[in-house]
């Protein structure tokens, strides 16, 4: 039988989910903050080179930010609240030299 996973409970999943909304309304406050910084210090460095380089820059930054922000968050939604620890692994019945 498989057993029951903690998000399976809506009161618990609702708490889970609002801390992960929050977290990636955090990342994106950062991402916009490190897009500003990263676009101004182009600038800088090489003057207004075109529009498309810092729209590129742009948006690779940020999607990549945004990427890994989101991955990072569902890792640690499922770490956080027990999930992980409620799945079966149907290795754990094969008896093996390395099995305790």
């Amino acid at each position: 039988m498989i057993p029951r996973s903690p998000l399976d409970d809506p009161e618990q999943a609702a708490h889970a989910w609002a801390r992960y909304r929050r977290l990636m309304r955090f990342m994106m406050g950062v991402t916009v903050g490190v897009i500003a910084i990263a676009l101004a210090l182009l600038y800088k460095h090489n003057g207004f080179v075109s529009i498309h380089f810092f729209i590129a820059t742009a948006i690779g930054i940020g999607l990549t930010m945004l990427l890994m922000s989101a991955l990072m968050g569902l890792v640690f939604l499922s770490s956080g609240t027990g999930h992980d620890e409620s799945i079966r692994d149907p290795l754990d019945d094969i008896p093996g030299p390395d099995r305790d």
